[in-house]
């Protein structure tokens, strides 16, 4: 049976894989060697499922009905003008996704900004990367979240992860770490904390101020790399008469994490010839993540790991594209090849590559959760494509409840989402086997997922509904491109000269097999797969030190939420689960939400292993499966955020926002827990 080699559906690792029809085996890719996870086995099933849509719906008397191409698209752009000439442009908004191939996430950004002239246009993303690529900015001058090889990490002597649990999220990505001595900062003993040699369990929210003790602990014990921090960095002092006062015995008193193991962390990171830190979402995705990564990238440039080979600082990307989907204007500050858009020579550059004036492109719009915050109010039209904010939010219940208000909901989807079944109109659009198109990986590798199989009849591409769209207000239609490679010549172009810049990338380099990582200026350029071993992307050369102090949680326990709740994922699902609920496999294994829970916690509410329980918060509450977890913190409960309805774990998470990233503090918030009546 012919095969076609092709990359996984699901997280930012991309594992490389082979399809024949819908068998999926794994294949010798450097990110996974030759391995695959569970959800990975099992990508196969969904292109086989019953829950398939091949028609576009049409909300008619509350309920949604097939119709043709031509009576949903007319459909959309009528109510579109109608919208943009009764409230103005910024009126209709467009919400993306970091699973989006390049060319989708390209041409959705081009879409909003010359069809529609919105500023109003976002992604989830902003749930995923946006504290890491903010740090990354402002210390190294560009965001890369790994910029090294994964396959770099084979040779570490240790290395610290903060907040990243790969043994669930990207079980084939351990392998790269098998001759490490790892240090695992988690308030959860997690699969990754059970490989670990050292496992730091600060108190929820307090990441800071442990990167803060260990780095304390790295300058007063004689580790600093001060030859390092004198000729490739600058702002050391700035930034360590904040960390001077945080001695790690005071740090043990916030983050219950004992002064010893911080200074063993310290010894460690730095007796090791060749070290890394890495973050992930846990230490993230706080109201102030931007300043915690900063504090980990603080500990990272004071051991002179960044810009070394061998050694370095990274973060692990989430979603598939979660790289790839925030380089090229899906996001919304900016425009593609990593530029912004409120820059006048970027400005002025893009609006050349489009052929239209420069002052007619919007400036920057709404950040995700601002941005479904307002609909219903001056937002009258959402379309959506690749998310499904109805779970994946916070604060859920206020965003489903938002969405109803709209004048049109807008859907592109493969299957009937929890935020499709809202919509008034719903486009059936391919999945990741039935489209040719490009991603990024974690490691900043482009790559070209082929098509291996045909979509079904009544199926049409993302980037054909988008060109449908724009002809039907008023665009040229040779503005808008279908064709996934076409867009892409189009991408490259406008990215030149960029920060991510892909000009040199073509689709015949990555079908010949080379290993393309940005930046990659022109066609005879070899890519980079090591960044900042001659300098940081700053004009003197030098990273940055941020100047970090440590502030907690945005919402602090008390008498009536005396708990803190934390959400991730668990390994056999993915994201809101709209793809991994579909899975019969997978669904055997976790069908339903569960609270993990300390035994003694779970007996002071009157519930034991089994139990159905509230967790109750400020905003709303969810009903959970108990699970008694002896290795649980007694102050803490953990909930996988996969699943819809009652059971979203997002019901209660808090949308307070990181004043920089404005990424929402979903790690985090006060909650109660009781028995849930029968």
């Amino acid at each position: 049976m012919p095969h076609v080699d092709t990359h996984c559906p699901y997280c930012a690792l991309q594992c490389g894989m082979r399809l024949a029809e819908t068998r999926v085996t794994p294949r010798d890719f450097p990110v996974n060697a030759g391995g695959l996870c569970q959800k990975g086995w099992t990508a196969g099933s969904l292109l086989e499922s019953g829950a398939r849509l091949t028609s576009p719906l049409l909300r008619r008397n509350g309920e949604l009905e097939p119709v043709s191409w031509d009576e949903a698209l007319d459909f959309v752009a009528a109510r579109l003008r109608t919208s943009r000439q009764a409230h103005g442009a910024d009126s209709v908004a467009v919400f993306g996704g970091g699973g989006l191939t390049n060319e989708k996430a390209y041409l959705l950004g081009k879409f909003a900004r010359i069809a529609l002239r919105t500023s109003q246009i976002d992604y989830n993303g902003r749930f995923c990367m946006s504290s890491a690529a903010a740090a990354g900015i402002r210390a190294f001058g560009v965001d890369r979240g790994l910029p090294f090889p994964v396959t770099d990490l084979a040779g570490a002597d240790v290395v610290l992860l903060a907040g990243a649990n790969p043994a669930e999220t990207m079980p084939p990505f351990m392998q790269h770490l098998e001759s490490a001595e790892l240090i695992v900062i988690d308030p959860r003993r997690t699969p990754t904390a059970e490989r670990a040699a050292l496992h730091l369990a600060p108190a929820p929210g307090t990441d800071l101020a442990l990167a803060l003790g260990i780095l304390h602990a790295v300058v007063a014990e004689g580790h600093l790399d001060k030859s390092y921090v004198d000729l490739r960095t600058a702002g050391f002092d700035a930034m360590w008469r904040i960390a001077a006062t945080w001695w790690p015995e005071r740090v043990e008193r916030v983050t219950g994490v004992s002064a010893a193991d911080q200074r063993r962390a310290a010894e460690m990171l730095a007796r090791a010839a060749n070290a890394y830190v890495l973050t992930g979402r846990g230490t993230e995705q706080h109201a102030s993540g931007t300043a915690t990564v900063g504090g980990w990238i603080n500990l990272a440039l004071a051991l002179g790991l960044p810009g070394r080979a061998g050694s370095g600082f990274g973060c692990l990307t989430g979603q598939g594209n979660g790289q790839g989907g925030r380089e090229h204007g899906q996001k919304a500050d900016q425009l593609p090849g990593y530029r912004k858009i409120d820059h006048p020579a970027a400005r002025a550059y893009v609006a050349g590559v489009w052929g239209v004036p420069a002052e007619s492109l919007p400036g920057p719009g709404r950040s995700a959760v601002e941005l479904l915050d307002e609909l219903g109010d001056s937002i009258k039209a959402l379309l959506v494509f690749g998310s499904n904010p109805v779970v994946s939010a916070p604060r859920s219940a206020r965003v489903q409840d938002r969405l109803t208000e709209l004048d049109l909901l807008v859907v592109a989807d493969f299957v009937l989402s929890e935020t499709a079944e809202l919509a008034d109109v719903v486009f059936p659009v391919p999945q990741w086997a039935e489209e040719e198109g490009t991603l990024t990986n974690l490691e900043g590798r482009v790559l070209l997922r082929q098509q291996s199989i045909e979509p079904p009849d009544g199926v049409r591409s993302d980037l054909s509904l988008l060109r449908e769209l724009a002809v039907r207000i008023g665009q040229p239609a040779e503005r808008f491109p279908d064709d996934a490679a076409e867009v892409f010549e189009e991408l490259r172009a406008a990215s030149k000269g960029g920060a991510a810049d892909y000009s040199g990338v073509t689709y015949q380099r990555l079908r010949s097999g080379e290993a393309l990582h940005w930046p990659v200026p022109d066609e005879t350029h070899p890519g980079t797969p090591r960044m900042f071993l001659d300098g940081f992307a700053h004009p003197d050369g030098r990273a940055r030190f941020a100047e970090v102090d440590h502030s907690g949680p945005a919402e602090l326990p008390d008498e009536v939420f005396p708990l803190q709740a934390t959400t991730g994922r668990v390994l056999q699902h993915y994201q809101s689960g709209a793809q991994t609920r579909r899975i019969a496999e997978l669904t055997a294994v976790v069908p339903e939400v569960f609270v993990e829970v300390h035994p003694d916690t779970a007996a002071r509410s009157g519930l034991a292993d089994g139990d159905r329980a509230v967790v109750r918060s400020r905003r709303g509450e969810t009903v959970a499966q108990v699970r008694c977890v002896s290795s649980m913190r007694a102050d803490l409960v953990f909930m996988p955020f996969h699943f819809p309805g009652a059971a979203r774990a997002n019901l209660v998470t808090n949308p307070a926002l990181d004043p920089v990233s404005r990424m929402p503090e979903f790690k985090v918030c006060a909650v109660s827990l009781a028995r849930a009546e029968a």
